[in-house]
């Protein structure tokens, strides 16, 4: 079985946010799989991966684009260094940027991407058995070899869509209609949601199934779903709730060689202690008092609109009985709010923007992850924190509530019900006297270490999909 997955992020390419951790992983442990041949194919940029591996030049070609000629060119990574094939598609003008989003062409750009893969695809006369589209980024291509005529030697491969992040549909005015390949008219309506193109929307009328990246997501999609919620019950019987997994190779605390302190379960609380020690340290922050940290994006769907008031309140509150760290970007006022508080509170540390080593240390390192998010699809960062034996303090939405089970029910981690700051200071407050019982947080952290969140239990889960 020839998988090919289409994305506009893949880790260690590109990263934004979990999408490019799930296209960097769940490809390798599908080829583990016996009869399997998963590759990735996303746009090229202007980065570092690019120029520190060989790639070849395997296609280069035209597409029209409207009135504009575009050349295609597709580049595979020569030693397949990542564990599968990638090709990377670049097209003067659109896909050759430093970033994969941001611009205000984006419309245009994820048209070329799709319509320049699908014509490689054609011309090549390269035929998978799926093409597994991620996103809205990729949405319109099970309608587009359904279609246009331009595709018909793909006609027939059947197509899954993966929703990542529903909050992000790429809706745009018909007048982009111009700039795709030519379709039969008359199916107008598969591309159409309320008047306007939606990629997401279409992606789930035309894929022959389509998946959420945890089954508690799939169910808060039917009752809210920014406008799309009749449309995915209609769709129910092609719906399946698939847990994303986390790569154990990347994600080993035993191995892991951006720590300081490697450790396992049997010496975790001696080592955890050292690298909390060095980070304190370096940060001016008090090693004996509990650390909570909170890692990602600066968005209102993270929660992070909450945390300048939550590091005040819980220090004044707490008579600054705790540290907090945070690590993210991406909200001027946000930043701007605890940049004052970074230079008010010593109980308090911020670093902005995105740093992979130093989110690994802070997971081996804090005693606690906080994640007060409005949406989560699926959380890996819940995940990552388990397994670096890091208490998760979470919200009971989505994928958090299929992976996090709270402490008063037999569970390793701390849930509240609202996104607001109220309640997370309650879970704070629950997690200061976990921390006080050090028997029971040493117990804590080994418990946390012995969840298997490995990518191999869902990676068979999706063969077994696609073999339906």
């Amino acid at each position: 079985m020839i998988v090919y997955h289409l994305s506009t992020e893949c880790y260690p390419v590109a990263k934004v946010g979990g999408l490019a951790d799930v296209v960097g992983s769940l490809p390798k442990y599908q080829n583990k799989i016996e009869g399997v041949e998963a590759k990735v194919v996303m746009p090229w940029y202007n980065k570092a991966f690019f120029y520190d591996h060989e790639f070849d030049i395997v296609f280069d070609g035209f597409i029209h684009q409207g009135s504009n000629m575009l050349q295609v060119q597709v580049m595979k990574e020569k030693a397949d260094i990542l564990g599968f094939e990638l090709y990377m598609v670049k097209i003067p003008g659109l896909l050759d940027r430093d970033n994969p989003y941001g611009y205000q062409d984006e419309s245009f750009q994820f048209l070329a991407f799709q319509h320049g893969v699908l014509h490689w695809l054609s011309a090549m006369q390269i035929r998978p058995d799926i093409l597994h589209c991620h996103d809205y980024h990729t949405g319109l291509v099970p309608f587009m070899i359904e279609n246009c005529p331009e595709f018909s030697f793909l006609k027939g491969v059947k197509t899954i869509g993966t929703i990542h992040n529903g909050e992000y549909q790429g809706m745009m005015s018909w007048n982009m209609a111009h700039y795709m390949p030519s379709f039969d008219a008359w199916k107008w309506g598969l591309l159409d949601w309320n008047g306007f193109i939606n990629p997401l929307a279409s992606m789930i009328k035309c894929s022959d199934a389509f998946t959420t990246v945890s089954e508690g997501y799939l169910e808060e999609l039917y009752i809210a779903f920014r406008g799309l919620e009749s449309l995915v019950r209609q769709e129910f019987g092609k719906a399946y709730g698939i847990i994303n997994g986390i790569d154990a190779e990347v994600w080993n605390p035993e191995t892991d060689p951006m720590l300081d302190f490697n450790f396992n379960i049997k010496n975790a609380v001696k080592q955890k202690k050292k690298n909390k020690e060095k980070l304190c340290k370096e940060y001016g922050l008090r090693p004996d008092l509990p650390l909570f940290a909170f890692i990602g994006r600066f968005a209102t769907e993270k929660g992070a609109d909450l945390l300048p008031e939550m590091v005040w309140r819980s220090i004044k509150q707490s008579y600054g009985a705790l540290n907090i760290m945070i690590l993210g970007s991406g909200n001027t006022y946000i930043e701007n709010k605890l940049k004052e508080y970074n230079y008010t509170y010593s109980n308090f540390a911020l670093d902005l923007g995105y740093k992979e080593h130093l989110s690994h240390k802070i997971y081996a390192s804090a005693d606690f992850l906080l994640m007060p998010s409005r949406v989560e699809p699926c959380g890996l960062n819940q995940m990552y924190s388990m397994r670096y034996g890091t208490v998760p303090v979470v919200r009971y939405t989505g994928g958090l509530r299929d992976t996090v089970e709270d402490v008063s029910t037999g569970g390793a981690g701390l849930n509240f019900t609202y996104p607001g700051v109220d309640d997370i200071i309650h879970a704070i407050n629950r997690g200061i006297g976990l921390y006080n019982q050090k028997d029971v947080m040493e117990n804590l952290i080994r418990a946390n270490m012995q969840f298997d969140f490995a990518w191999e239990k869902s990676a068979e889960k999706y063969i077994d999909l696609y073999n339906k």
